[in-house]
């Protein structure tokens, strides 16, 4: 079974991490999504790829000088298209609310916070007890490029399956840093993957995820090499079999 990962949810036609983003997964019959989650001032998990707000909103500034009060005041959705003026920047909460109704699986990436390693131990408190609250049918799988991170999620929650995150270049003890965290399962950039590479990784009795993967031919070549998923910004292009599986 091949996997696509809606990456920041259906982020070619919605602003990405956002509630109108993931509600267009289910509507083109994607089963899962990716998203990442990061840490207010006041403790409030949101889901924001950057530690800032100026990239996907109309404000600027750190998310750590922000508090859940501020949200309100936030549009995240304006910049994509007037469709989405108005369009907030989800709490973690909400986001949880919404996979249980369209039921929705995720794989969460922690970001690793700038600001300091206590609101990382928050953010990682945060998204445990916000998935207390999932359908126990629901799948997650959690994903940080920080092997500390991850390594004390997985201490704090061993039953959730975790992912390492590597960039392209990737470090030559990367199954050693797998290998403490408890992870069986890689995260790999597209850029430069070859099938050489997969096969080893594969040799090794590991599941295999591509980001970020925009191209159909793409996606094919890593399915026949023997990848088990992509992150992609354009699932409702890939065929019905992907995306109704």
């Amino acid at each position: 079974m091949k996997t696509l990962y809606a990456h920041r949810g259906m982020s070619a036609l919605a602003p990405e991490n956002t509630l109108a983003a993931f509600s267009l997964c289910a509507e083109h019959g994607l089963k899962w999504v990716e998203c990442d989650v990061d840490i207010l001032a006041d403790g409030t998990i949101v889901l924001c790829h950057d530690d800032t707000l100026d990239r996907c909103t109309d404000h600027s500034g750190s998310l750590c000088d922000f508090t859940r009060e501020d949200l309100e005041d936030i549009d995240a959705g304006s910049w994509f298209g007037d469709e989405f003026i108005g369009e907030k920047l989800p709490t973690f909460d909400q986001f949880i609310t919404l996979m249980n109704i369209l039921k929705l699986n995720a794989n969460i990436e922690i970001k690793a916070c700038t600001s300091s390693w206590e609101n990382t131990e928050k953010l990682i408190s945060g998204v445990i007890e916000g998935m207390k609250n999932l359908n126990k049918d629901a799948s997650v799988l959690i994903s940080c490029f920080n092997p500390l991170v991850l390594a004390e999620f997985k201490r704090r929650c061993p039953d959730v399956p975790v992912a390492c995150l590597f960039d392209k270049e990737m470090p030559e003890d990367w199954f050693t840093i797998m290998q403490a965290c408890k992870s069986d399962t890689i995260h790999v950039a597209n850029e430069g993957l070859t099938k050489a590479k997969v096969e080893e990784f594969k040799d090794l009795g590991l599941e295999v995820n591509v980001y970020t993967v925009n191209s159909l031919m793409r996606a094919n070549q890593l399915f026949n090499w023997g990848v088990d998923g992509v992150f992609t910004d354009i699932g409702h292009q890939f065929p019905s079999r992907y995306r109704n599986s």
